[in-house]
């Protein structure tokens, strides 16, 4: 018998996930996260979902891996010293960027661009050329570069970047400046435009190449690392990292093509949460990943997450696929704060992290964080043990609160409602820019919370955004691990496609899509999937004829084949209106296509809970005092394990489990399904009356 373990490592705690491959069943854990080399933590991890499940760690077969190690490089800006390849004259291609400037009409005038990752004094030139067809307009002066190379060489570059114009239309140079490097400069990793990106626009091609560059090095130790250690206490087992798109990569691939891990971590938490909601029967979906140091939203709609092409970590956009997640710096240990010069009460974006964290951990931490919050307003009651062996001091975190109510005149109570409000409202931000700002209307979709500090949170973002029900999933603060557990290996293959819908067919589109599937494939045969468990799925980037935004169109075959091009163009023309309020009418105008191949996840058993009546005080363990809407309330505490399905538990209510805790708000009640999952309404909703719970109705676009 085999068992697939699911690891996500989070700022804070690290969470595991252990499946056992042919009956589904489940174990959890949650330990401390270790920032200094979090293979540490993945161990420790290792060894105690182990001993809950009473397996050896070599009967685990595979490890699926969601990591911000490469997120945390581009962040810190730790990255390799990369080097840079470019045509003759494009030498300040990364300098010149894109005419872009974040922030409202005046940003322009506090903004600091940041430096490239790859700077000017580190960028050389190959003479040559290749047209925009393909054809060889100037040859590779060979020798010319090699003098450059060694130029190079002696400046301690540990990563090298290839981007010459128009490599994705003929790579033959590209792959010749490869060889001469490697000859050059051996040990130095090299990463070819043509490879990790071969699409158009130059400066996107290379700033995507370069990054990829810049983390590789760190990626590929972490990685390597990791197999080693992992290979010591598991035996041959088979490692995979979580791509930003919610797929696996083979480790192989994610130490030659890391930029395309910049969102693993939060996406796997899209996918569990996918998951959970389905078989609750909700498509629909606003998902919040509150952890320790950040919360992750994204939406999910008609049962498939938003993807986007570009990839987001600060201010360095690449274009590589990934979850549309938005991510704000507000979590459990995200730091509370009273400026002198403005005296307004500020919640992150500094966080106490892993170490020494929140005061109530009782490591030294003194800063009043979210998490101090939670345990002065009484909703981590003093009977919890975080992570089932935890201990929450109350006196460290009134202490370190009372710090921000002297600093506003207020007692330590609303001092703790008003960090609790404020980083509340800092996550209904976030929310509105996948929502409301893309032309979702947030009260057509049920928003599930989860991570640790998730559930804390969620019944009164609900409150603030109007979308029920709240959902809170059996073992929330391991979610992001069942996601990553549950996710297949993905791989996928494209090419630039500049033409007129009138100067192409729907046969000549077929074709190409067809080869793009059959290459992507191959990547999926070399870790063993078959092909009667591969998936395919097809897009293609179109742009109206002259205008420069283009938009990604999911499209059929069969669709293909029965309408032609108009499977292409009115869908178009739909998300156009969706998120501008017009279509043109002009010409469609093809610019990318793209094949995308997954292989099958395993299957996870959730198993239904016992049924039981209305009534759950058979699960009441306590009462706990607490403060709730600016009041003083006693709330019921119930142990979660206890529930049994058709109990309404009402509020105000908190309900305790190992890995995290949830409040019901006065006024709300939290009724049980099969599943064992918490739906919470607020009074008199319809969904408390017996009404159909589906969310099936497709959003509204903005009128």
């Amino acid at each position: 018998m085999t068992y697939r373990l699911g690891v996500d490592v989070g700022g804070t705690f690290t969470d595991l996930l252990l499946v056992n491959e042919k009956t589904g069943q489940t174990w959890t854990a949650k330990v401390p996260s270790t920032p200094a080399d979090q293979s540490i933590g993945v161990l420790k991890g290792l060894e105690r979902v182990c001993g809950l499940a009473a397996i050896n760690p070599k009967e685990i077969s595979h490890v699926m891996h969601g990591t911000t190690v490469a997120t945390n490089t581009v962040l810190t800006g730790s990255g390799a010293r990369v080097g840079l390849v470019t045509t003759k004259g494009y030498r300040q291609v990364l300098q010149i960027a894109r005419s872009f400037v974040p922030g409202g009409l005046g940003g322009w005038v506090i903004y600091n661009k940041s430096l490239p990752m790859a700077p000017l004094a580190l960028t050389i030139e190959a003479d040559e050329r290749v047209g925009a067809r393909g054809d060889v307009v100037r040859p590779l002066d060979e020798q010319a570069l090699r003098r450059s190379l060694e130029s190079l060489k002696g400046k301690q570059i540990e990563a090298l970047t290839v981007s010459l114009i128009n490599a994705f239309a003929n790579d033959s140079h590209e792959r010749r400046v490869r060889d001469i490097a490697a000859e050059v400069m051996p040990g130095v990793p090299v990463s070819l435009s043509s490879n990790v990106v071969p699409e158009m626009q130059e400066y996107e091609r290379t700033v995507t190449t370069v990054a990829n560059s810049y983390v590789r090095p760190v990626v590929q130790r972490y990685v390597n690392n990791l197999q080693s250690k992992l290979a010591s206490r598991a035996g041959s087992v088979k490692l995979h990292i979580l791509r930003s798109d919610g797929g696996l990569s083979s480790a192989k691939s994610a130490e030659e093509y890391p930029v395309n891990l910049l969102m693993s971590g939060p996406a796997g938490g899209v996918t569990g949460a996918l998951w959970v909601a389905l078989q609750a029967g909700f498509p629909n979906l606003l998902t919040v990943d509150v952890g320790g140091t950040s919360t992750d939203v994204a939406l999910i709609n008609g049962g498939e997450p938003r993807l986007r092409r570009e990839t987001t970590v600060g201010d360095v956009t690449v274009r590589a696929s990934s979850v549309d997640i938005r991510t704000v710096g507000a979590g459990g240990g995200s730091i509370a704060h009273v400026p002198e010069l403005t005296k307004a009460l500020r919640v992150g974006p500094q966080s106490a992290g892993a170490d020494p964290g929140p005061a109530a951990y009782g490591r030294g931490g003194e800063e009043p964080t979210v998490t101090d919050a939670n345990v002065v307003l009484g909703y981590l009651p003093e009977m919890q043990r975080l992570g089932g062996d935890m201990e929450l001091r109350r006196d460290l975190a009134e202490k370190a609160v009372a710090k921000v109510g002297t600093a506003l005149g207020k007692t330590t109570h609303d001092a703790a409602l008003g960090i609790y409000d404020i980083v509340n409202e800092n996550m209904v931000g976030a929310l509105r820019l996948v929502s409301v700002e893309q032309g979702h209307d947030p009260r057509d979709y049920a928003l599930i919370g989860f991570g640790g500090a998730g559930p804390l949170h969620a019944n009164a973002l609900s409150r603030l955004l109007g979308s029920w029900p709240t959902i809170i999933p059996p073992g929330p603060g391991v979610l992001c691990a069942l996601g990553d557990a549950t996710t297949a290996v993905r791989d996928e293959s494209a090419r630039t496609y500049i033409r007129k819908f009138s100067e192409t067919s729907s046969d000549e589109i077929f074709k190409i899509l067809d080869k793009l599937s059959s290459a992507a494939a191959k990547a999926l045969e070399r870790e063993k999937v078959p092909r009667a468990e591969m998936q395919r799925s097809y897009q293609v980037d179109v742009r109206y004829h002259g205008q420069g935004l283009r938009l990604t169109v999911d499209i059929k075959l069969d669709d293909l084949r029965r309408r032609g091009l108009k499977a292409i163009s009115e869908p178009f023309d739909e998300e156009h209106r969706r998120l501008f309020t017009f279509a043109l009418p002009l010409e469609h105008e093809f610019v990318a296509l793209r094949a995308v191949v997954q292989g099958r996840g395993i299957k996870v058993t959730r198993r239904r809970i016992a049924a039981g009546t209305p009534d759950p005080s058979k699960a009441a363990v306590g009462t706990q005092a607490a403060y709730m809407d600016g009041r003083k309330v006693k709330a019921t505490v119930y142990d979660r394990a206890r529930l049994k399905a058709g109990n309404r538990v009402k509020g105000p209510a908190i309900v305790m489990e190992m890995d995290s805790t949830t409040v019901v708000l006065p006024k709300h009640t939290a009724v049980v399904d099969k599943l064992g999952n918490l739906l919470i309404y607020p009074d008199g909703h319809k969904g408390l009356k017996g009404a159909p719970r589906r969310n099936v109705r497709k959003s509204k676009g903005r009128k």
